[in-house]
């Protein structure tokens, strides 16, 4: 069997069980030793990704501006491109929980592991899903609109960005709301209820949403500045990028010289330090082109956030497994958990991912109910550029 981390487990001392004290020196070098062991899973198959826009993002994952979403994981029916669509994630408690830093420190020996790879482009493909309330008082259900995105980002300065992305189309997110949906004459239109602004959990305005898939919009666009390419605290340049500390305490100083002591946005709530860095850093590692060395020193500056915890096996909006970990959050909607989802065999992060872990009072969602996914299919460097 090609499990990594089932390979920790046997491979580890009574002195690393999760409860235990750990030095971390020593628990890397177990990770590691343990690793040895076994070769490393296939890469994961290729797909599209976000937009790169010019507004600054939320989340600190780029360029790109990210839908915000509200509601269930949807069934695993076929997508309008003919791949596997949304899934339904296993009922009942995580086959496994295994603590944060086991599963960051494994993710970062594998990204260590991995080539730096070239080209003239780096390519990003992700598939963005949110769950919204629609219907009646009495009768509402849960409907997934999904989007595919891919955006191709120049190497040099004064290139230009592209992107394009499609629609895929809304539907009843499980069998459940399917025969709510049916109940209520199988609409093939949705007006749904999405924030005024990415991230925003009060104020909301409609948008329409079709069970048919749209057509693929392309679009280009000069670089920001002629040269900033992501968010990272502050729009950077792939030359800044480079330039990144290699070791988890320099990567920490350095995203904190641009800590300001609120969220990803200028005019969002204050925001403590660790909140900051976890979601600046999964940008980091699942959006843009660091060199696999900063890759894993992010994993392992996570790993040393205390408020960062792990929050078991899960499936993904794409119905593909992984080991998540996990930060939590205070919000009008209740506590809101902020999850990565990452592949034990390869270390590549598969979704960023927003849940609901306890309902605010009147909050018609269940403990447990999956907001929105952005689910990563692709992300790498390339020569080929849309045409």
């Amino acid at each position: 069997m090609n499990d990594v981390l089932r390979t920790l487990r046997e491979a580890r001392p009574v002195e690393l069980a999760p409860d235990a004290p750990v030095d971390p020196e020593v628990r890397r070098a177990e990770l590691a030793r343990a690793m040895a062991e076994r070769p490393s899973g296939p890469d994961g198959a290729r797909a599209p990704r976000a937009r790169p826009r010019r507004a600054l993002p939320v989340w600190g994952l780029g360029l790109a501006g990210a839908a915000a979403a509200a509601a269930l994981v949807a069934v695993n029916l076929p997508a309008a491109d003919g791949t596997r669509g949304d899934a339904t994630p296993a009922a009942g408690a995580p086959v496994r929980t295994l603590d944060a830093g086991t599963v960051l420190l494994a993710a970062a020996e594998k990204a260590e592991s991995r080539p730096a790879g070239t080209g003239a482009y780096w390519y990003v493909a992700k598939v963005q899903s949110g769950y919204y309330r629609v219907g009646e008082p009495g009768a509402r259900y849960t409907v997934v609109d999904r989007s595919r995105h891919e955006s191709w980002t120049p190497r040099e300065p004064g290139g230009r960005v592209w992107g394009r992305e499609r629609r895929l189309g809304a539907r009843a997110a499980t069998p459940a709301d399917a025969a709510l949906w049916r109940r209520a004459g199988s609409p093939s239109t949705f007006t749904l209820e999405v924030p005024v602004a990415p991230g925003e959990t009060g104020k909301l305005k409609p948008m329409e949403a079709s069970t048919a898939p749209g057509p693929w919009q392309t679009s280009s666009s000069p670089l920001v500045d002629g040269d900033k390419v992501f968010w990272l605290g502050r729009n950077v340049t792939m030359a800044d990028l480079r330039a990144l500390p290699g070791d988890p305490a320099g990567l920490k100083a350095e995203l904190l010289r641009w800590y300001r002591g609120h969220g990803t946005e200028a005019a969002s709530e204050p925001m403590p330090a660790d909140a900051w860095l976890y979601r600046t850093s999964v940008g980091l590692v699942t959006d843009m082109p660091v060199t696999p060395r900063v890759r894993a020193a992010a994993f392992r500056m996570l790993a040393g956030l205390a408020p960062v915890v792990g929050a078991g096996e899960v499936v993904d909006s794409r119905g593909r497994t992984g080991d998540a970990v996990a930060l939590d959050e205070r919000t009008p909607l209740g506590t809101i958990r902020h999850r990565l989802v990452i592949d034990p065999a390869t270390g590549r992060p598969l979704a960023a991912e927003r849940v609901l872990l306890e309902p605010a009072s009147g909050v018609d969602r269940p403990a447990g109910t999956v907001l929105s996914s952005a689910a990563v299919t692709a992300m790498e460097w390339t020569d080929s550029a849309p045409r």
